[in-house]
């Protein structure tokens, strides 16, 4: 876990502007810590879309996580504020916004979402995602 608040903050901010910027996956994976397990999720109903309501284990699930949202989805103006950082439990919160389209329509939204990172040395652990699925899910409906 991370030590202290500058170091936890620090991190989330680089790993949230590295989405923000469109950075290659393996550079987000690096982000990643290699000493524990690492998961990631994007909760809701998997039936509206292949990437929600299951967890995504290991370094190999956390990229099939970014490879299958790459293939689905494309976004822009992605921008991040309100963090909030639990030193005790080594988590940061973070609200963001994005337009996003899905590529098979072409449909496009304006989202707010939510990311909880749990940390491992300045290094995440666990990456939880709180979306608006259904807007994706109707974005996706030809």
């Amino acid at each position: 876990m991370a030590s202290n608040r500058k170091e936890l903050l620090n991190a989330t901010k680089k790993f949230c502007d590295a989405f923000s910027q469109k950075k290659d996956p393996q550079f987000i994976l690096s982000m990643f810590t290699t000493r524990i397990p690492i998961s990631a999720i994007e909760y809701g109903d998997p039936q509206q879309a292949p990437f929600l309501g299951r967890t995504f284990e290991g370094h190999e699930g956390v990229q099939e996580y970014f490879r299958i949202i790459s293939e689905l989805l494309s976004y822009e103006n992605m921008s991040f504020s309100e963090y909030v950082v639990d030193v005790e439990e080594g988590k940061v919160s973070v609200k963001g916004r994005a337009k996003f389209t899905w590529l098979a329509t072409g449909k496009a939204w304006d989202e707010t979402f939510a990311y909880v990172l749990d940390f491992d040395e300045a290094k995440i652990s666990r990456y939880q995602i709180w979306s608006d699925t259904g807007s994706a899910y109707l974005a996706s409906l030809t």
